[in-house]
């Protein structure tokens, strides 16, 4: 299985920025879709955004929209999200993922990378 290492997270106070990292060469070689997920304690992971690596599309959840913007750079074989704004409720461990097929949905997510911690004091 190839590997996604996340990296980047951080504490900050809200207002803040954070961007975080997600190396994964094997995956920027082909069409897989991208994403990022976030899961704090005593809640559900949710998806929070997603691209094809190559493709114009991006897909955001709704609260984080106009905030966060993933990226990617072919290059360096790695997926970028970058956080701006950060608000207390953005606190969450955060995982990149991958998965052949549609980045429209969060679901169906097969390869999944070890987590990096966000905390955003008020």
């Amino acid at each position: 299985q190839a590997q996604l290492v996340a990296s980047g997270g951080g504490s900050v106070q809200a207002g803040g920025s954070l961007r975080l990292s997600c190396i994964a060469p094997e995956y920027l070689r082909y069409t897989y879709c991208l994403g990022w997920f976030r899961q704090a304690p005593e809640k559900e992971r949710e998806g929070v955004a997603s691209t094809i690596p190559g493709d114009t599309y991006t897909y955001y959840v709704d609260s984080v929209e106009g905030r966060f913007t993933i990226s990617q750079d072919s290059a360096k074989n790695t997926v970028y999200l970058q956080m701006n704004n950060l608000k207390p409720e953005d606190t969450a461990m955060y995982y990149c993922a991958a998965k052949r097929g549609s980045c429209r949905v969060f679901t169906g997510y097969k390869d999944w990378g070890q987590g990096t911690q966000v905390t955003v004091s008020s």
